[in-house]
């Protein structure tokens, strides 16, 4: 039996504007499609996100009555095993997924008008995605935040030949899938109007922007009372509270994109100067190289490298991992673009917060978020950053810490509701 189809109102009021947010991971840990979602339901639309539900959702998501969750079902445990080769494992797993999406997105939802997918992944959501758009009479738009096949590339290496069969098929979907496209950066944008994407439908640019729960601190007596009330901050409040001791935060997802041991090492090399501020670093984000560079964390406390520096782990809730990024004096972002077009979300959140960082500066669209020297500073090596934390976290680096603090500021005055207003609103028609 086929799925039902979407019949068109004309003209259509902004409440019965219909929008399924596809995303084949966590939706908790999926921050641009959440906002995507509270966004058509801030303007009277009705929204039905699907994917995993594992972390707990921005809380305005659960609130919103007119927003509603529909969870994938997770894989079996046995298809997340390395004990299986991935020649068996892989093929089970995209089945599975395949059987979960079309029964989602076919007959557990009603019909919508539009149905807004991330990418990646890719496979096998862009086919599954098209699939359900012509089904349905549905209109698809993909949001393009990196190639799925770049990812790939990154732990099997470009020539790879699932490494061409995922690039081909990312191509090939995305030159017939879409009613339109949207993209994070304009480098990204001029990579797909050309080969091998050859997109030729509309691409429009929705720069990623901190969601209102970002905001710079109010003032000293709510730094004092958040660093309280947070378990890995409550007994360095005093020191970080008298500037001695320097707060860094950085955010990671423990995966090989994002090499930890940059940030490490910097840190090995900071900590050689006796007369260094102290430094507490807290890292928050979970992922399955955590457990490893907790085990080197240690290691290397025992053996006498991290004198006056102290490094913690941690998983924050939203409003938490908000209030903390609010307190801190730094903000580290190590990730590293495989496709060199994409752009971190923790930095845009660290900007929200009123917060500078020190990022990874290694690609092409790095300086479309980041100006060196106003906002925050680029890194390519654990020097450069060890020289970095050097400057800034101590008395002499004051008055640059200062101006880079009011250039993030400034920046946490572009949000995404206007943003998103501007590309999107007109489009998906809950805008006038």
């Amino acid at each position: 039996m086929l799925p039902s189809r979407y019949v068109k109102n004309s003209p259509a009021p902004k409440e019965s504007v219909s929008v399924q947010v596809l995303v084949l991971g966590d939706i908790g840990r999926s921050p641009r499609m959440q906002y995507h979602a509270l966004s058509v339901a801030r303007h009277g639309g009705r929204v039905d996100i699907i994917g995993y539900h594992e972390s707990a959702p921005h809380p305005d998501l659960l609130n919103n009555p007119r927003i509603k969750i529909y969870p994938l079902a997770s894989p079996p445990g046995i298809l997340k095993s390395r004990s299986i080769p991935f020649l068996i494992s892989g093929p089970l797993k995209v089945l599975w997924q395949v059987l979960s999406l079309v029964r989602v997105l076919g007959y557990q939802t009603a019909p919508a008008r539009w149905l807004l997918v991330q990418n990646p992944p890719s496979i096998p959501t862009l086919a599954i995605a098209l699939l359900i758009s012509v089904l349905r009479n549905t209109h698809l738009i993909i949001d393009w935040h990196n190639y799925g096949w770049t990812i790939l590339a990154g732990t099997k290496g470009r020539n790879h030949p699932f490494v061409e069969i995922s690039k081909a098929y990312e191509c090939a979907l995305g030159q017939a899938a879409p009613t339109a496209n949207v993209t994070v950066t304009e480098a990204m944008k001029r990579q797909l109007e050309k080969e091998p994407y050859h997109i030729t439908s509309p691409i429009l640019v929705l720069h990623d922007r901190p969601a209102s729960i970002f905001r710079p601190m109010k003032d000293l007596t709510e730094r004092k009372d958040v660093l309280e009330r947070i378990p890995e901050t409550r007994d360095a409040v005093s020191q970080i509270m008298s500037t001695h001791t320097k707060l860094i935060v950085s955010s990671t997802s423990w995966t090989p994109d994002e090499d930890f041991s940059l940030l490490l090492d910097a840190l090995v090399t900071y900590a050689k100067d006796t007369a260094a501020s102290p430094i507490l670093a807290i890292i928050t984000g979970k992922g399955p190289q955590k457990a490893f560079y907790e085990e080197r964390i240690q290691d290397l406390t025992k053996a006498g490298k991290l004198p006056n520096v102290r490094i913690r782990t941690a998983w924050l809730t939203m409003e938490d991992y908000a209030a903390l990024l609010r307190c801190a004096d730094l903000g580290v972002c190590l990730h590293m673009s495989s496709s060199g077009v994409d752009l971190p979300m923790k930095v845009v959140d660290m900007f929200g917060s009123g917060l500078p960082v020190a990022a990874y500066s290694g690609y092409e669209s790095f300086d479309e978020l980041v100006k060196e020297g106003v906002n925050g500073c680029g890194f390519e090596t654990a020097d450069q950053l060890a020289k970095v934390l050097a400057r800034l976290c101590n008395e002499e680096g004051k008055l640059e810490r200062m101006e880079l603090r009011r250039g993030a500021v400034k920046e946490s005055e572009l949000r995404w509701d206007e943003e998103w207003d501007r590309v999107l609103g007109r489009v998906l028609g809950v805008i006038d």
